[in-house]
């Protein structure tokens, strides 16, 4: 193989597995040790601010300054116990990352210097707004932003080699305004479901106060080491290989999925997770995936906004510690063709300050209603809005891996299992649609509560092909994918549900006031809703080409690329769900859509650039390096005398490689001319339409060339680290 390919291989089978730095012997001696939480906070702050920071993290109430300046006090007390010299304020713009800006605590004085964190500088601080992506909401000579504190989500201690920095998380929004970031309209929208989801709660239970969206996401990814990593240039750059013939054994054997973790990956799984653990990050659970060399981690549920904090949080530990164990991680959606790829299922459900899963069916009829109702509107919300989920889970990268047969369809529907489908079936059967019957529909919710087990995650089956399935006490909506930031799929989910909560208890109320019985009202709501959204739910395989033909027949979207589905957000739905709740500004909105247009043709171009170096400086001189060997060969054995017969295979495969040299060539000169149309378009818009159905198929073309070159040149010409060593290769 080449020097420098060899050498990679090398040095990644001379690895030494490098020791975890484990905290101690059981999570709970230091678990959240580094975050400011409400034990934290009991102690370092006074009472008046304690109680001043609970109220605001429960009710929303605004902190006055003079408050603010006791909590600062606090945290800067606290955090420096801890070793931290510095403070940040930890946000999540637009660019799918996370951002920080360090300050020092020390502030001179006279001759010496003392620590300093105002109120102030905790609730804001001024980044520029003009270098992150703003979707024309900021322009480069207008660069004022601010970060605004989220007291409901704890600040924390980042540990990045000996240094400690405060984190503290924030909302980022422009001058003018506008929020410029993920968790801002992550929070509106949350409170958009709390106050249409408690006037339904309080139908049953007139306790509750508070209702919150809960989130329990499924992390996959994929690692390798970096010195195989550093010798591909796309997955450098891109994230994913661009070119990679499949190797002679991939996944097919089944024999990696829940399989013995390699010691390496555990090393480095037990480093990450102390971190998380330090960190609060209830991560429990760690396997290996379906593919070769990937691997899956996940939490505890946790409410929504944290939830989303703890991921992002999360990715960037993740990658920070494999470089600590000299590995690389890759969340790309699809780093590799052939094989599976990488989502992140977001399990999303509500629940009650009483203690009450919204969605887990109770143990007496009353609670079962409750469940229901909110079950069925779930659901309802799904079938309005579907066409909305699916542009919320709309990436580049995503596009590899939907409707590829290893992971959910960009058709969506959704998935209830058995059981719920025989109640969903047996409340539309029987349900009348005259007025109340008392006693028939008594009868069935007794019924009802004898149909839905306590445990219903033993007794609904699972489909994997499901983009939106139910799974015993949740929605898991596995489309969303691996490097995504849950936000913008979660901030979808929350706003659909709470307009259609808003809906129910319209519709309610006005059946009510016409002489209804309130059960008999909700159950006949709850059975137009399953009539109404019978063309969304699917129990079979997903994957199926049937599917797609009955789900056409049905009226749902098949978008399978994102310039089509992000189109999905100019619609007049999108805009009543999302500008008329007050989650986005109309601004806002039409910022987001050009900001994922303009960063798929970002990507896109990237990939096509990358494709075109690999393709004409490593690929084309490596097969006409090995055709002039065989030439040499050829000519070698008609100088001695052979007959010409003998070098037929070598002058067969002489032809091929000049044939598919000539073919790569030809299209990557077809995809400069290409990218520079789609790069001079009219919009974004229109942009990254031309990326996708111009640029796109070239790629394919020029793959599937350069993956025929590597199966039939020589391995010791071949440039690049394969698929075998990637993968295999621990």
């Amino acid at each position: 193989m080449s020097t420098a390919r060899k050498n990679a291989v090398q040095t990644v089978v001379n690895r030494e597995v490098v020791p975890p730095r484990i905290a101690g012997t059981k999570v709970s001696d230091y678990y959240a040790s580094n975050v400011f939480n409400d034990s934290a906070m009991r102690e370092f702050l006074s009472e008046d601010a304690y109680k001043a920071v609970k109220g605001a993290i429960k009710a929303g109430t605004k902190i006055s300054r003079e408050i603010a300046d006791a909590v600062a006090a606090g945290m800067k007390s606290w955090a420096m116990k801890k070793g931290a010299t510095s403070y940040t304020h930890w946000f999540q713009p637009l660019t799918g990352l996370t951002a920080e800006k360090h300050d020092m605590f020390f502030m001179p004085k006279g001759d010496g210097a003392v620590e300093v964190f105002s109120g102030d500088a905790l609730v804001q601080q001024e980044p520029d707004a003009s270098s992150f992506p703003s979707g024309g909401i900021r322009a480069t000579f207008e660069a004022r932003g601010y970060t605004a504190w989220d007291p409901g989500s704890p600040a924390f201690i980042m540990e990045i080699g000996d240094g400690k920095t405060l984190c503290i998380p924030t909302i980022f929004i422009s001058y003018t305004g506008e929020s410029l970031d993920y968790k801002a309209p992550l929070l509106k929208s949350s409170h958009f479901l709390e106050q249409a989801a408690l006037p339904v709660v309080n139908m049953f239970d007139k306790e509750a106060t508070r209702v919150v969206a809960t989130l329990g996401w499924e992390q996959e990814y994929f690692l390798i080491d970096e010195a195989l990593f550093y010798q591909r240039q796309d997955l450098m750059f891109a994230g994913r290989t661009v070119v990679g013939a499949a190797p002679q054994k991939g996944q097919q054997f089944e024999d990696h999925y829940f399989g013995s973790i390699p010691e390496r990956v555990y090393a480095y799984m037990l480093d990450f997770e102390t971190e998380c653990h330090k960190l609060g990050i209830p991560v429990r659970t760690r396997h290996n995936e379906v593919a070769p060399a990937q691997f899956e981690c996940a939490p505890m549920f946790e409410e929504v906004n944290v939830a989303v904090d703890h991921n992002s949080l999360l990715m960037d530990l993740m990658e920070r510690i494999a470089r600590r164990h000299k590995l690389r991680v890759l969340l790309h959606e699809k780093p590799f063709a052939g094989i599976n790829g990488s989502g992140k299922h977001n399990n999303w459900s509500m629940s009650t300050d009483t203690g009450t899963n919204l969605l887990s069916p109770g143990k007496t009829p009353k609670n079962n209603l409750l469940f229901l109702t909110f079950f069925v509107n779930v659901i309802k919300a799904v079938n309005e809005y579907s066409d909305l989920l699916r542009a919320s889970i709309a990436s580049a990268n995503n596009d590899h891996r939907l409707g590829a047969n290893e992971a959910p369809p960009a058709i969506i529907s959704v998935f209830t299992g058995s059981y719920m489908s025989d109640v969903l079936n047996e409340i539309e059967k029987r349900v009348s649609k005259g007025k109340y019957d008392e006693q028939s529909n008594a009868n069935l919710k007794l019924d009802i509560h004898n149909k839905i087990p306590d445990v219903m995650l033993d007794n609904t089956d699972r489909n994997r092909t499901s983009p939106f399935a139910f799974t015993g006490n949740k929605f898991e909506f596995r489309a969303v994918g691996s490097s995504a930031n849950c936000a913008l799929p979660m901030t979808i989910m929350n706003a659909i549900v709470g307009k259609q909560l808003l809906d129910f208890k319209a519709e309610v109320d006005k059946l009510v006031k016409g002489g209804e019985v309130k059960e008999g009202a909700i159950m006949r709501v709850l059975r137009q809703y399953i009539t109404d959204s019978k063309r969304v739910l699917f129990e079979g395989d997903g994957y199926s080409d049937a599917w797609e033909k009955e789900a056409k027949k049905r009226g749902l979207s098949n978008v399978k690329t994102t310039p089509y589905a992000l189109d999905f957000y100019n619609s007049k739905k999108a805009k009543e769900v999302l500008v008329s709740t007050g989650i986005y500004t109309d601004r806002e909105l039409e910022a987001r859509v050009e900001i994922l247009h303009h960063s798929y043709t970002l990507k896109i171009d990237a990939e096509a650039r990358i494709l075109a170096d690999i393709a004409t400086n490593q690929i084309m001189p490596a097969a006409l390096t090995y055709m002039n060997n065989l030439l040499l060969n050829i000519k070698g054995l008609k100088e001695a005398g052979v007959a010409a017969s003998s070098s037929k295979a070598q002058k067969e495969i002489v032809t091929e490689i000049a044939l598919r040299v000539n073919a790569i060539k030809t299209a990557v000169d077809k995809m400069s001319v290409a990218t520079d149309k789609a790069h001079h378009a009219k919009s974004t818009s229109d942009a990254s339409k031309a990326y996708c159905d111009k640029v796109i198929p070239l790629f394919g073309e020029i793959r599937s060339n350069v993956d025929a070159l590597e199966s039939i040149i020589d391995d010791n010409i071949w440039p690049m680290p394969k698929y075998r060593e990637m993968l295999f290769i621990r």
